[in-house]
């Protein structure tokens, strides 16, 4: 039986917004932590750099605080349709996100995906320090990540599709076949083969033998 692979990206592609945005809005500096994200999307500023500054901004957040917030983050409409979708085609599904585990974990739980990669938000004593580090902290770690599973799970560039929203998905793209671009940005949009304009992940599944 061939393997086959589908890759999700998180925030605003599995999950209907942006984590950083969600928690930023507790402390109230939600505009401020959108700013930098909506410039990191459209490819204008580099993503390590990006990441980095938000997350700085949470520093002194309890972590308690962080946790409650996450496991609410709502889901994209069609997310479980998708996935259960997917799943009876033979595809193995993972998630790839830019955010953190205090979401991906319960998210990847939620949905039954096979796996999740993402960062880690440091804390000491149960407080957030501002800094963060962990396995998708640059531009290239989701293509880079894709590569080594691909090789791992032995799948093929025709068996996988990824699928994101934003600039730090277009790594995933020239690993495979079918590269979907989800209520993205421009700059995803130019390398996509399927473009989806509407909030609804079930969409997907009209492109899937």
């Amino acid at each position: 039986m061939t393997n086959k692979l589908a890759v999700f990206d998180f925030d605003s592609t599995l999950m209907d917004g942006e984590t950083l945005e969600f928690l930023a809005r507790e402390l109230g500096i939600e505009e401020k932590v959108k700013f930098i994200t909506d410039r990191a999307m459209r490819g204008e500023a580099d993503f390590f750099e990006s990441l980095t500054e938000r997350v700085s901004l949470l520093k002194g957040m309890p972590v308690e605080k962080v946790d409650e917030i996450c496991k609410n983050l709502p889901l994209m409409n069609g997310a479980q349709e998708v996935m259960n979708g997917l799943k009876n085609k033979g595809y193995k599904v993972v998630c790839f996100s830019g955010g953190f585990k205090n979401a991906t974990i319960p998210f990847a739980q939620k949905l039954g995906l096979d796996g999740e990669f993402s960062n880690i938000l440091h804390q000491k004593n149960g407080i957030l320090t501002g800094n963060v580090g962990g396995e998708m902290m640059f531009n290239d770690s989701k293509g880079q990540m894709l590569k080594r599973l691909q090789a791992l799970m032995d799948v093929g560039k025709d068996n996988t599709i990824a699928i994101g929203d934003g600039a730090n998905d277009l790594s995933m793209f020239k690993y495979a076949s079918k590269r979907v671009a989800f209520c993205a940005k421009p700059v995803l949009k130019e390398s996509a083969n399927i473009i989806i304009e509407e909030k609804n992940l079930a969409k997907i599944l009209e492109y899937i033998d």
